[in-house]
Formats: C-alpha cells, structure tokens, sequence
C-alpha cells in the first residue's frame, strides 16, 4: 500500500514537470526566473506542495505553478534580501516571524495596528511579507506556519483589502502547504463585513483554517510562553531592529563556552552529582557491587571520570546524522528527553568536522533560560568529533516547541580559538558562509529514549543494547505518529 502511494507520488511529480517544461517553459523561458525552473526539476518536496493543494490533479497544478512563478519573478522573490526593505519598515515591527503555536508551528506576527492604508508603501509592505515566508521556506522547507493576524487597538484606517488578499494569495498559490491556521486575534465589530468578504477568498476547504480568538480563546491555539501580555501571556518579547529576529534562538543558560578548564571542572560536578543521584535508586545488592568494584580496583578521580566519560559517550551516541558540509550532526532532527515522570535527563549532540580546517560552532535555544549546554560557543579540529551535553536546567520542563539551532563556520589556519578569537571571528564571518541546522525537542514518555542517559550508560545496568532500544522506541515513536491528534 505505501510502497504503491509512493510510486504514484512520484509519477505524478515526473509528469508534472514534464508537462510544465513542454507546456509552458519551452515556448516563453523568459517568462519565469530560471532558478525557479531549476529548483522545480530537482525539490521533489516543492513540487509535492503544488499537487498537494490541488488535491494532485496536474492540470490544476500546472495553473498554480504558472501563477506563482510569474508572481517569483515580478516580485524578484529570490533576490530579495534584508536591504530590499525600507528600513523604517523593518523598525516598525508589524511583521515578523517569532515564537511556536501548540504544535510547534512557527508564529507569523501581523500587528495590524501598525499598518496604515497607503498606495505608496504597498509594495514594500507585500516585499516584506514575501521576504520573510522565503526565508523561512528555504529554512524550514515544508514546515508550515500559523499566522497571528493581531487586530488589537485597530481602526477603520488599518483595513486594507487589497492587502489582507495578497497575504492569503501567499499561502493559497505563492506558498501552498504552508498555512497551519490564521488565527484571528480581538477583531472589531467594525470589520466584520471585512471579512466576510476574506471568508470568501479563502475558499470552502480553506474556511477550517481561520480561527477567531478573543483573549480567553486565544490560549487554545498558543500556549502563554508564546504570547504577549496584552494576550494574557507571559512572553517578555519586545520587537527591535536590527538585528532581524532571527528565529529566536539565544544563547543558552550557563553558556561556558570554550574554556577547557571551566568546561572540564563543570563536567565533573556534574558527573559526580549524577552518580550520586543514581546510587541512591540503585537496589542493594547493586550498590554492594558497586562497593566490591571499588575497593578491588582503586582509580584515581580523574581516571574515574575519564571512565564514566568514555562510557558516556559510547553508549549514548544518537543514531541518526544530518550530513551537512561542515559537519555531520548526530542526531538528525530530535533531541530525545524523558517524560517529567522519568525525570529530564541529559542528552547529546555530536558533531564531526568534515572538512580540513577547523570549524568554529555555537549552540542557541529558544528557551534559554530551560537548558545548559556544555560546550555552546567552540571549535573542532579536522576530521575530530565534540560531544555537546545538553540538559534541562532546575527542574524546567523540556517542550516539544523548543528549538535548538546549531550554527557552524569554517576558520582560516592561522585563527586563534580562544575565547576572544572565537567572538571576533563571529563578528565579522559572512552570513553566507555559515552553516545551519535545527533540531527539535522530542519527550519520550518511556523511560529508554534512543540515547541512554547518562545515569544509565556510567553503571551499564540495563542489559539492552542501543539497537534494542532505538528498534523499541522507533516501534512506538511509528504507532504514536498514525494515531489521531
């Protein structure tokens, strides 16, 4: 059955692509941006979204992809760039990327407020609004986004039609499969004749998507971390420019960056403490062992923790890699932590240099104040690999919402890595040479994630191996992911 599913997806993405380049491309090439045509011969993914939300009849998807890149290349959407906005539009701060709804989708900000009806300006603020679903569309490539349409302190002067139908043009033909929901935040009275009229744009199978949200309703789609205090939220979030928010992501708690010595006097607190906590679960006649082991085969406290490292690391090495051009990341996509029953352990991301100099890296999170991450801010030699321990900081609890971005760069031979060197080089490296990746929090709610905690892997109790467990976890991670939501 799936392996039929996928072979028709793909006979429709080999015909539509065919036909699009008979039917369309070859008659009038200048017609569309050649990068375009590029990219829809080769992101599968891409061309999938256009069948998608034409239910994958061709014909129709043709149509949409017609439109749409004649729309790419009026607009020059890949070419736009931070300085193909007017600044004092970037400053105002009506539209903006930030934050994650319930379930985990990315939060598109319209503060409508700021917006005022203005032939002028139109084109700009539409440039601003592509600008920023093609920069997420090339991060986050088939990630949808739930749009935060904030119609709080609005007036007859911020009701712009012409507008509002360019935004939903975005996600039902320029961005299709990327709209999660638009939530509609305290609309006015005086705009419900408004829209009325943007029911109708958006079409009957579109309709499910808009929700209308007063203060106590809003909290249904976006948990209060994520929303402002007029809101009723919590989140201490202030828009400024510049920089570009930039996906949130901050440095993390405890950030110890690459002082060896600090790094490696915090890791042994740790390290002790957690062997501490474990002893005490750890039945009698284990801990008797354990005793016996000890007196029988005396070590030094570094070669101790040299050991507990050593095991560390070979037992909780995640077992999927994102191969990137700078480094290969482990794991993929998920950061796996126990439930809050089993108790937020630590887990480990690691990262291999795949190139011949030496790579500096930084870790960011969006919930900063939630996580420590021991290093956050270092380099790894050629070829070398560095294990970066993340770990719920006093007793928050981990979110599926939370991000963690891995940001990498190449450094010249001749770069120092310390601490002042690091921060310079970061300073002045360009945006384009830096590598990217993201990873999501994931909760597993058995007590034998696909990573062995630390406490686990330093007392090698459990008799399974890391095959067992991720064939174990994989088994239940696939049932949970077919259930309903």
């Amino acid at each position: 059955m799936a392996e039929c599913h996928a072979q028709n997806k793909a006979k429709l993405i080999s015909e539509t692509r065919r036909r699009f380049e008979a039917e369309y491309v070859t008659d009038k090439p200048d017609k569309y941006d050649p990068r375009d045509i590029e990219r829809l011969q080769q992101d599968d993914n891409w061309v999938e979204n256009y069948l998608f939300w034409r239910h994958n009849i061709v014909d129709e998807t043709l149509k949409m992809l017609d439109e749409s890149f004649q729309w790419r290349k009026e607009m020059s959407v890949n070419d736009l760039t931070e300085s193909s906005i007017p600044r004092w539009l970037l400053e105002l701060g009506g539209i903006y990327l930030h934050g994650y709804d319930k379930e985990g989708n990315k939060l598109f900000w319209i503060r409508v407020k700021y917006h005022v009806k203005d032939p002028k300006t139109i084109l700009d603020k539409k440039k601003l609004i592509a600008f920023w679903l093609e920069r997420y569309a090339k991060r986050e490539n088939g990630k949808p986004v739930t749009v935060m349409f904030d119609l709080s302190e609005t007036g007859i002067n911020s009701i712009d039609m012409d507008f509002v139908r360019f935004i939903i043009n975005c996600f039902k033909v320029y961005y299709p499969k990327y709209l999660s929901k638009m939530v509609i935040f305290d609309m006015p009275w005086i705009m419900n004749a408004a829209f009325k009229i943007v029911k109708s744009w958006l079409g009957a199978e579109a309709m499910s998507l808009l929700k209308f949200a007063s203060k106590n309703e809003v909290q249904d789609h976006v948990s209060v971390e994520y929303l402002p205090p007029h809101m009723g939220g919590t989140d201490p979030f202030r828009y400024s420019y510049p920089p570009l928010v930039d996906d949130d992501f901050q440095t993390p708690l405890c950030e110890n960056g690459p002082i060896a010595s600090e790094d490696e006097a915090s890791s042994k607190e740790d390290i002790e403490s957690d062997g501490k906590e474990t002893l005490e679960t750890i039945p009698n006649e284990e801990q008797t062992a354990l005793k016996k082991i000890t007196l029988t085969e005396p070590t030094s406290k570094a070669e101790e923790n040299e050991k507990v490292d050593s095991k560390m690391k070979t037992f909780k090495k995640p077992l999927s890699v994102f191969k990137g051009p700078l480094l290969h990341i482990s794991p993929a996509e998920e950061l796996y932590f126990g439930s809050t029953e089993s108790g937020e352990k630590k887990t480990l991301i690691v990262l291999t240099n795949v190139t011949k100099n030496i790579v500096a890296f930084k870790v960011r999170t969006t919930a900063p104040e939630k996580y420590r991450v021991k290093p956050s801010n270092s380099s790894c030699d050629p070829g070398a690999s560095v294990d970066i321990v993340v770990s719920p900081h006093g007793g928050l609890t981990v979110s599926a919402q939370d991000r963690f971005l891995i940001m990498a760069a190449e450094m010249e031979q001749s770069s120092g890595t310390g601490p002042a060197e690091l921060t310079q080089f970061w300073k002045e490296v360009p945006r384009n040479k830096v590598m990217e990746h993201r990873l999501r929090c994931h909760i597993v709610e058995s007590s034998k994630p696909t990573t062995l905690t630390l406490k686990d892997s330093a007392f090698n109790i459990s008799e399974k191996t890391s095959e067992d467990i991720y064939l174990q976890f994989a088994n239940s991670r696939r049932a949970s992911d077919f259930s309903p939501p």
